[in-house]
């Protein structure tokens, strides 16, 4: 898989030893998710202020700046990297990006426009794919367009997810102008939690299902590139597509409601993931 709704939940789609993953490229997606899932700790985790937190994605950077001229990083979390990166000639760009949208999530709680969420996703889903396509050697501007389609989407649907546990840490992944334009303020989002007795607000609960269709037609924009890459690489991919659907389809189905039920993949949902992602294959539209 390419992503999964990247910086949040400790990258609980990542593709870890996955059985669809060549043998050979494990140790690297490991050491991959290693500094992803540190990195995103330092960000989200403990009770750490905002300075030390951003303290220690600076050393993480220059950590990265060693690493790029071949000298070995201070943090053991990263000294896998080193070979890796090597090995393999992965660009160090999406590795910064990463650590710069980390550093977003200390300082931004709310984001005012959609094209200013995408920036974020930009930065904290997309690189992701962009590493995994290098690392597979199938990184051509058309299979990283389709890419960044796809892990935007995968981003955008784990905030539909998680908006009332975002909420209790005080974020918001909501465009503000749209909430606005649903007559929606920011307490409103605020106040939800998750588990709550009572209903999301109408209006809110609209403003989700509109999310959904728009980023149902952006997971779509990438379905192509399953069938480019082929093999059990495409395979894997097909089926998270498979699966992030599967989650709009829930928030559908619930009315968009997301507080008092967090929409998530179970066990009674794999048959159906596999014969959407494998046999019967992704939506054409």
């Amino acid at each position: 898989m390419l992503v999964p709704a990247m910086a949040v939940n400790h990258y609980e789609n990542f593709p870890v030893a996955s059985v669809l993953m060549p043998a050979q490229l494990r140790p690297a997606v490991r050491a991959i998710y290693a500094f992803a899932r540190s990195a995103d700790d330092i960000a989200d985790e403990g009770d750490w202020p905002p300075a030390h937190r951003l303290q220690r994605l600076a050393e993480y950077a220059a950590d990265l700046d060693r690493i790029e001229a071949g000298m070995a990083p201070r943090d053991p979390v990263l000294q896998p990297l080193l070979e890796v990166i090597a090995r393999h000639r992965l660009p160090i760009t999406p590795f910064r990006d990463l650590l710069d949208a980390f550093r977003q999530d200390v300082t931004v709680k709310h984001y005012a426009s959609a094209a200013l969420v995408h920036d974020y996703c930009r930065r904290s889903a997309n690189p992701v794919g962009r590493i995994m396509l290098a690392l597979w050697q199938r990184d051509t501007p058309a299979t990283v367009g389709w890419s960044d389609a796809i892990c935007t989407a995968l981003q955008r649907i784990n905030f539909l997810q998680d908006i009332a546990v975002d909420a209790q840490i005080g974020r918001i992944y909501l465009p503000l102008d749209r909430l606005d334009a649903h007559g929606i303020t920011a307490q409103d989002v605020l106040a939800l939690r998750v588990g709550q007795r009572q209903p999301m607000p109408t209006d809110l609960r609209r403003l989700v299902l509109a999310e959904c269709a728009d980023t149902r037609r952006l997971m779509l924009d990438g379905r192509a590139l399953p069938r480019r890459l082929g093999g059990r690489i495409g395979l894997e991919l097909q089926l998270v597509m498979a699966g992030g659907l599967r989650i709009l389809d829930k928030i559908e189905a619930q009315a968009g409601e997301v507080a008092r039920t967090r929409p998530v993949l179970q066990r009674a949902d794999w048959p159906l993931l596999l014969w959407n992602g494998w046999v019967r294959g992704l939506p054409r539209s």
